[in-house]
């Protein structure tokens, strides 16, 4: 299998570090209750289809990645920087939290 690395291009599979489903960029607040963070660490839909997936690339750039990837077919349809997605999902919630 090959990934798309944003910043050198498609490599290869051993370049690469698994880290789970891209949960990580979407845990609850420090101060959440015990409910919420129970939820977070225990709890997976493990669905067949697309997931967005957490990668190292720690034999190149060291970049961390959010790949977006078939768990039934193992195709990859794209990968994007965790950073950027990160501020993507905070300035999406900056524009929510001002219109209400």
């Amino acid at each position: 299998m090959r990934l798309p690395c944003p910043l050198c291009g498609e490599r290869d599979l051993r370049e690469f570090y698994y880290q789970g489903a891209a949960v990580s960029l979407t845990r609850p607040d420090p101060d959440a209750g015990a409910d919420a963070w129970a939820d977070y660490v225990h709890l997976r839909e493990n669905l067949p289809g697309d997931l967005e997936e957490m990668w190292h690339h720690a034999q190149g750039c060291g970049a961390w990645l959010v790949v977006t990837r078939n768990t039934a077919t193992h195709v990859v349809k794209g990968a994007k920087l965790a950073m950027d997605t990160k501020r993507a999902d905070t300035k999406r919630a900056d524009t929510k939290g001002a219109r209400t």
